[in-house]
């Protein structure tokens, strides 16, 4: 038998060990995942979690037969499909989304840069205070100070209007914000104090693959999108799109660098991995591999030299004229490359993104129709823009979402690739956060706070105002939005992998919960 037979039976036979070993990690509306259940309650409701098949399985295993293993062809085809796809100049691929975030702010430390726009320590950049830590962590590791914004409980997102009170002129660089559970934050006013005051702006694009944000054009226009009109103007199907006067694009492709995890619950996954982001600048991508990879001035990929035809033909710093430019280095870096059967894995996942994305919004709304009688107990989220949300017509499909929008046509509005659904215990409800937690605990459904909640609270941050008050500072005297999150706010999950069974449980499991509040006081 040739080796080329022997690979196509191990191919084969992974492919069949698979099918029968993975239903449970199939899509949600698989037909081989809907017999495997069978009838009753779901044995657990994971809040996210792998989904893939066989074909996922059969990537990655031919590409470790090949056994390159460090980044090559499939990272290099994946990277480019990841930008094509979110409509960016480039995506270069890192080992995880905290790493993504590192690199992203790292990069734009380099001395490369002009002086006015390079990161320093003792520079500020805008951040939010209810979140994950790595989105902040990366501006205190690399000797900047982060300026907390307080959180829009609905929305989940920054609160804009402070953005000009955490304004310091000659001191404010950047901005780093993500977009909250796979809502976009108002990017309209985010990118127009960016360019009122020439800063960066690095989107944590994590939680939200797949969101869209739409503006008029004529705002996007005076925003400087006019990236996003060009490749808008250019592409047949997709996103950006231009329809009716209005600019649709993808989360992540809107400011100067933009960041995506791939870590199992994201909305795609390579077991670990993360990407920046590119936008529109391309010597961002030269600085954000130099850091990738060791530090080195050399860009050449693995296993391949003298790209630039000068290998030798260099002199940089205080070495030598010739010496090897693969082994120059212009930064301190890091070494954060993933493998490359992750990326033959991630290029599978990336063929069935558009069906996940259309998977979670549907999942929000089977759940939030689900549970639209229950506004006595719970408050709701929204996108950020929108007014209210109203329950659709029965007739009407199940990922339908009906939003009216605070400008209606005449402003913008955001359509969320949700990463969970989120939901506040409203003040005068019969229990707390914590009671309904522990109860969706014990009955196998996983749920989760926003992530670290007010971070200001957390010991790590509560010790580093103790050993450097000015580490770090704050808009606001209290978080109110921030703390509101975290005593009242959790969420459910919306990947999907979650199949209309365990969906209808979780909002069966809640409504029995409140309704034995309601049972308690009648009897009493």
């Amino acid at each position: 038998m040739t080796l080329e037979k022997i690979k196509e039976e191990i191919l084969r036979l992974t492919r069949e060990y698979s099918r029968e070993m993975h239903k449970a990690n199939r899509p949600g509306d698989d037909a081989d995942r809907i017999a495997s259940e069978g009838t009753g309650d779901p044995a657990v409701v994971p809040y996210a979690g792998r989904v893939f098949t066989e074909d996922e399985v059969e990537a990655a295993v031919s590409s470790t037969l090949d056994f390159w293993l460090t980044l090559g062809s499939e990272g290099a085809a994946f990277e480019k499909e990841l930008a094509t796809f979110l409509g960016v100049k480039h995506s270069l691929l890192v080992n995880s989304g905290s790493s993504a975030n590192l690199i992203a702010i790292t990069c734009l430390t380099t001395h490369k840069l002009p002086d006015h726009k390079r990161l320093r320590p003792g520079d500020e950049v805008i951040t939010c205070a209810a979140g994950f830590p790595t989105t902040v962590a990366p501006i205190l590791q690399n000797g900047c100070v982060p300026v907390f914004l307080d959180n829009d409980p609905v929305t989940g997102n920054a609160r804009v209007e402070d953005l000009e009170k955490a304004y310091t002129p000659g001191k404010t660089k950047a901005v780093m914000m993500a977009h909250t559970l796979g809502n976009p934050f108002d990017l309209a006013a985010v990118l127009a104090f960016c360019k009122k005051y020439d800063l960066w702006l690095v989107e944590d694009n994590c939680d939200a693959l797949g969101s869209t944000y739409s503006l008029p054009v004529e705002m996007a226009q005076a925003l400087g999108l006019d990236h996003l009109i060009k490749l808008a103007g250019e592409r047949q199907e997709g996103f950006p799109r231009m329809q009716g006067g209005v600019l649709t694009a993808y989360t992540g492709s809107f400011g100067d660098l933009s960041t995506q995890s791939f870590y199992p619950p994201h909305h795609l996954t390579m077991g670990e991995g993360g990407a920046v982001n590119i936008i529109r600048r391309a010597s961002l991508k030269t600085y954000a591999e130099s850091f990738r990879d060791w530090g080195r001035d050399c860009w050449c990929p693995s296993g391949k030299d003298n790209t630039c035809a000068k290998r030798f033909g260099w002199q940089l710093g205080e070495l030598p004229a010739g010496y090897d430019h693969k082994y120059i280095y212009s930064h301190l870096g890091y070494n954060l490359k993933p493998l490359d059967p992750q990326a033959a894995i991630g290029r599978v996942q990336l063929r069935r993104l558009d069906g996940f994305i259309a998977a979670r919004k549907r999942n929000w709304e089977i759940l939030r129709r689900g549970l639209a009688d229950l506004e006595e107990f719970f408050d709701f989220s929204l996108p950020t823009h929108a007014g209210k949300w109203a329950a659709p017509d029965a007739a009407e499909a199940a990922d339908f979402s009906r939003f009216s929008w605070q400008a209606g046509n005449a402003g913008p509005s955001c359509d969320p690739s949700w990463f969970g659904f989120m939901l506040r215990v409203r003040p005068g409800a019969p229990f707390t956060v914590r009671e309904l937690a522990a109860h969706l605990d014990e009955k196998r459904i996983g749920n989760r706070m926003l992530f670290g909640g007010n971070l200001l609270r957390q010991p790590a941050f509560v010790q580093l105002r103790k050993d450097n008050p000015a580490a770090f500072r704050t808009v606001a005297e209290t978080m109110e939005g921030a703390d509101d999150i975290m005593h009242t706010a959790i969420f459910l999950g919306t990947y999907p992998g979650l199949s209309g069974t365990q969906l209808d449980y979780e909002i069966r499991t809640i409504r029995d919960f409140v309704d034995s509040f309601r049972n308690a006081e009648t009897v009493g």
